[in-house]
């Protein structure tokens, strides 16, 4: 399984942390952004809040869970 194909099998939780898969350039933010899921819209749309390094919110956007690649900082158990 790719990651992509894992990514699409799973949508975000509530407070994971993401990344963007594609530029949003409507909303000023680029592939790769890192953000925090805030609120689950519906089945397919997350609410991602963008901060800086402060913790001053800079968007907070609605995404397609396909655009967003779930980040994970501790391995996943067998």
């Amino acid at each position: 399984m790719t990651p992509t194909d894992d990514n699409n099998s799973q949508s975000p939780a509530l407070l994971d942390v993401v990344a963007l898969l594609s530029d949003l350039p409507a909303q000023r933010l680029a592939r790769g952004q890192v953000g925090t899921v805030v609120e689950l819209l519906d089945d397919s749309t997350s609410l991602v809040e963008f901060s800086d390094e402060q913790g001053q919110a800079y968007a907070l956007v609605p995404c397609p869970s396909t655009e967003l690649l779930t980040l994970h900082y501790v391995p996943e158990e067998a």
